[in-house]
């Protein structure tokens, strides 16, 4: 029953946060009218509530871990009601901007809460370190049916009928969705956490923290990258808009699939093993895009399979590492998920600081009329960044001293 449990919660998880990662650039600048720069800004903006908060709100999550059922539904309903602001609901006064930036906050919040409590219970709910590579096939498969179905519900609902490109409905979708599995999953937090000493920066450091949060952030980057500007690679370069909603499961599928076999290969092989010839695939997948023409729906594709596969690795095996740290130090998660979470978001933010307002400069225009120079720039944004700074990546994972890979 908790396996199902931790399956639908993480189901959630990735419905809320695909969109933050890969429908907002093409809806706040296609729906909203909000230039790229301008939300390259508000995304900066957010990452530094996120930088005060994310730990905080790990902290909060250790200090009173008997009000976890409490966390959780707060989290839930604050994602629904920040999706209804987001997506469904526009004001009538005030401008959108204000509203977006609310509405993000909102969201970003109760995600960041949702996410810090999830992972710091990892270890309460597998029962070991040990069994937390077996939890991870649990919740990575609830992670793979969540992104599918946020990536095709806009473009499904769309075809269905649904105005401004089916964003409304989907919205109201996401906190059905929240609320529901808020209900389903209010048992996971009746498991007791084992007794921890509380997180502090000497600890953390001592067991090896500090290299896999850097690791966890350098890593995230080109993912973020790539997500960032994937619905303007596919349409705009490309020219393959119906098209996108189906790479983005292919995608996805492939990671999901990936996960039992990186799973089996780090226990035989060990991580450190196993992550480098994930990264490589990565590089290799994601530097063919470069070469890819208007039209190349099959090009793109392998892409996708190759790249959703090297996802994969990322998927299961760092945060894993992470947990297994935390655990034999006999660290407490909350905070130091916190952190975590932070990592990831913040190298979201980098991506979009970097790469919205390269674009514009550019002459890029989403959806528009973009002269080659223009195109030149999002692919060499899109394929080839996002590989440099992967190489980094593996550079980080190959100093990775052995206490910190060690099952």
């Amino acid at each position: 029953m908790q396996a199902t449990r931790v399956s639908l919660f993480a189901m959630m998880l990735a419905a809320a946060g695909l969109p933050l990662y890969i429908h907002l650039p093409r809806f706040a600048t296609a729906e909203l009218g909000v230039s790229l720069a301008t939300l390259a800004v508000v995304l900066a903006g957010i990452r530094v509530l996120d930088f005060v908060q994310d730990p905080l709100l790990g902290w909060i999550t250790d200090r009173w871990p008997q009000e976890r059922t409490t966390f959780a539904a707060l989290a839930a309903f604050g994602m629904a009601v920040g999706f209804i602001l987001l997506y469904t609901y526009r004001p009538t006064a005030g401008g959108v901007l204000p509203w977006l930036v609310i509405a993000l906050a909102v969201l970003f919040t109760a995600y960041s809460l949702g996410t810090v409590l999830f992972y710091g219970q990892s270890t309460a709910l597998a029962g070991s370190p040990e069994a937390l590579i077996r939890l991870a096939g649990f919740r990575e498969g609830g992670t793979l049916v969540g992104i599918i179905l946020a990536a095709l519900a806009p473009s499904l609902l769309g075809a269905l009928g649904a105005g401004q490109g089916g964003y409304p409905a989907f919205g109201a979708m996401l906190a059905g969705l929240c609320i529901a599995v808020w209900w389903l999953t209010r048992g996971l937090w009746t498991t007791t956490p084992r007794p921890e000493q509380p997180l502090s920066i000497a600890a953390l450091r001592e067991a090896g923290g500090f290299r896999l949060l850097a690791l966890a952030l350098v890593n995230s980057l080109p993912v973020a990258m790539t997500s960032t500007l994937f619905l303007f690679f596919v349409e705009d370069k490309l020219a393959l808009p119906d098209m996108a909603g189906p790479f983005l499961v292919l995608f996805f599928l492939s990671a999901g699939v990936s996960v039992p076999v990186w799973t089996r290969a780090a226990d035989r092989y060990g991580a450190r093993n196993v992550l480098f010839p994930a990264m490589i695939l990565a590089i290799l997948s994601f530097v063919s895009a470069a070469f890819l023409l208007a039209g190349a729906a099959l090009g793109f594709a392998l892409i996708c399979v190759g790249s959703g596969a090297a996802l994969g690795a990322d998927m299961v095996i760092l945060p894993v590492l992470f947990s297994r740290m935390l655990a034999r130090a006999g660290l407490q998660g909350g905070q130091a998920f916190g952190l975590w979470s932070f990592a990831a978001k913040l190298a979201l933010a980098a991506a979009a600081v970097l790469l919205l307002p390269l674009l514009q400069l550019s002459g890029f225009s989403p959806g528009g009329q973009n002269s080659t120079a223009a195109l030149q720039t999002l692919t060499w944004a899109y394929a080839i960044i996002p590989c440099c700074i992967k190489l980094i990546a593996i550079a980080m994972v190959l100093r990775l001293p052995r206490k910190v890979t060690a099952p």
